[in-house]
């Protein structure tokens, strides 16, 4: 009798639910309206990638009620879920490992109106990074390059490890050498800082969206074993949505190397959301 085959390795570690509405309804105070983008799709999108597990990120339009995100995580073992919890929130941390969670979503945004409602701000991180540490779960951080060189230091005091979503927000035009970049790559070297690469939101703008590759190459050079991979599905307020088997296909080639590959969907999630 020939084995049962292994599901894929692969991790997507950037994903959000929504729906179905009937049964988990939106936020009545929220920034954006997306459509449903539902368990049952998403898991027939990672085996179309190739992929065995999922990172789901809590939306802020769902403000402070993550039921949709922990039913997901309870019904399927191969997903993993990040919170946006605020001091005072009345989802606790403690426990949540158990059920899945790996990790608290917080916004440091450069610009007005840059961080949605819903979102847990720099200072719910402060105030919350002990307990974070205390519950095993990391900090994940969406921010930009604009903003990152003010609270850098700060990032390398916390007690959590952090995760820094979108490739830090990096600007095409700036290039490598931007002092914002210089200093995401300054954190990811020291080990203790974490990049999701999605590149494809900090290249909508550009004319080409080869532009991205320098910026992957060079995190690469920086640090390959803080990187993961994350497909950022279903890619809200993007018209039209990339085909995100095209995201993945381009950070393949972006990457150049089979074991940089293994090792970014494979082996570097594995040991952050273990």
């Amino acid at each position: 009798m020939n084995a049962a085959p292994h599901a894929p390795a692969g991790w997507d570690c950037h994903a959000h639910l929504f729906g179905p509405y009937d049964r988990f309804p939106l936020a009545p105070e929220r920034s954006y309206t997306p459509p449903e983008a539902v368990a049952p799709q998403y898991l027939a999108l990672l085996a179309h990638l190739g992929l065995g597990h999922g990172v789901l990120v809590h939306p802020s339009a769902y403000g402070e009620d993550h039921a949709l995100l922990l039913h997901a995580l309870a019904a399927h073992d191969n997903l993993r879920g990040v919170v946006v919890v605020q001091p005072g929130s009345r989802l606790a941390l403690s426990g949540l490992h158990g059920k899945g969670v790996r990790g608290a979503r917080f916004s440091h945004r450069s610009g007005a109106g840059a961080n949605f409602a819903g979102s847990a701000s720099f200072d719910d991180l402060r105030a919350l990074a002990p307990a974070l540490a205390d519950a095993g779960l990391h900090a994940e951080l969406w921010t930009d390059i604009q903003a990152l060189p003010g609270i850098a230091a700060e990032l390398k005091a916390l007690p959590v490890p952090v995760v820094i979503d979108h490739m830090g927000g990096f600007d095409v035009e700036a290039g490598i050498d931007a002092l914002g970049f210089r200093v995401l790559l300054e954190l990811l070297a020291s080990g203790r800082t974490w990049v999701k690469l999605c590149a494809y939101r900090n290249l909508l703008n550009a004319p080409d969206w080869q532009a991205g590759r320098a910026f992957q190459q060079k995190m690469v050079e920086t640090n390959p074993e803080r990187l993961v991979w994350g497909s950022d599905w279903p890619h809200l307020r993007v018209a039209p949505a990339p085909d995100t088997a095209a995201l993945l296909a381009m950070f393949k080639d972006w990457a150049g190397d089979d074991e940089v590959v293994r090792q970014v969907l494979e082996a570097n999630p594995a040991v952050l959301y273990h």
